[in-house]
């Protein structure tokens, strides 16, 4: 296992990101190269600091960074010597498996669009949000890659989701939903409905439609939507995370009789709140690409780094790729067997 970590686009500069790294290879001996991809200096300058030696690890010079307030497309065809350029590269010409990047969601996304290209037969990649709820996790997507889509995009998210699930969430049988309005196979706008009837034709557990409600209650395991209601589904979810929080806290706080009850019911808060942490998965795959993709928090410290660069070593040691690659070719013989080329566009 080859991976590319652009180490350039964190909130909190290249130290915090190689001393991840460090975690992410002491926990696994199976990375055989590690390519750290940035400012040279900067990181020469970071890696004693860290006390961090290993054989494993190569640094690739960029000269260039993606910044947030760039726009992606532009940003990558301008700054050709950007950290997620090169990062990307590294995929395309084979010498990396794998990249991960803290950065510009957007750049990440138009980096693994024109540099790292789509599988064969995938019409449109997507952002795959593993979402904490009781019990265990969903997936949703696309969680904000694509604002626009049509029905067949929404199909090869709900297979691409279902085998994400079944292969790295150990899943054995996911349930795929269509979010929207109602749980009525009559309910929702054109691209629900149409995107009903092509996941109800494909070899999936489709359970229909599913609402906003449905999510947090064990009762789906793939969520698809397009990418703007799903990254409002993401963002509400954790601003909504982090208010809860705050207010408990606050009550708990509030008089002596509730901070005894608060110390009492300690372990059950931290059970919650480990429970709740971004920082175990770190980030998020982008799904249906020639290479492994994984955009990580840009605020992500030590721990959530070593866990992007994990879950990134899991979906290439379950082969994620090659399976896509061959159920999305069954998926689309299919739509194309039952409703002809015109009837998936």
């Amino acid at each position: 296992m080859r991976i590319a970590v652009d180490v350039m686009g964190g909130d909190h500069g290249c130290g915090v990101v190689i001393a991840g790294v460090k975690l992410a290879l002491e926990a696994n001996k199976k990375i055989s190269a590690l390519y750290l991809v940035g400012d040279q200096s900067a990181i020469h300058a970071s890696l004693p600091e860290r006390g961090f030696r290993d054989h494993r690890v190569k640094v690739i010079h960029a000269s260039e960074v993606v910044k947030m307030d760039d726009k992606p497309a532009i940003a990558l065809r301008k700054k050709k010597d950007s950290s997620i350029a090169r990062a990307a590269d590294l995929v395309t010409e084979g010498q990396a498996d794998a990249l991960v990047s803290l950065g510009n969601t957007g750049g990440i996304f138009a980096a693994a669009q024109f540099k790292v290209g789509r599988i064969s037969g995938v019409d449109r990649g997507c952002i795959a949000a593993v979402m904490p709820r009781q019990g265990n996790e969903f997936v949703l997507l696309d969680a904000g890659a694509n604002i626009e889509c049509k029905p067949i995009h929404l199909a090869q998210f709900a297979v691409m989701g279902n085998i994400y699930s079944r292969e790295v969430l150990g899943r054995k049988n996911p349930r795929v939903g269509v979010l929207s309005i109602g749980t009525e196979d009559s309910k929702g706008n054109e691209l629900t409905l149409e995107a009903f009837k092509l996941c109800k034709q494909l070899d999936l557990n489709f359970i229909g439609n599913v609402e906003g409600h449905d999510l947090f209650k064990d009762h789906v395991d793939v969520v698809v939507c397009d990418g703007f209601v799903g990254n409002v589904v993401l963002k509400t979810s954790e601003s909504l995370a982090v208010a809860m929080f705050s207010m408990l806290k606050r009550e708990l706080m509030s008089n002596p009789k509730r901070q005894i009850g608060a110390y009492l019911a300690q372990n059950a808060f931290q059970a919650i709140r480990k429970r709740m942490d971004p920082e175990v998965y770190g980030g998020a795959p982008l799904l249906g690409f020639n290479g492994i993709v994984f955009k990580a928090h840009a605020s992500a410290r030590e721990r959530a780094v070593a866990s992007a660069i994990r879950v990134t070593t899991e979906t290439l040691q379950h082969r994620v790729n090659e399976t896509i690659a061959r159920e999305i070719v069954k998926a689309n013989e299919k739509l194309v067997e039952k409703n002809g080329g015109d009837g998936i566009k």
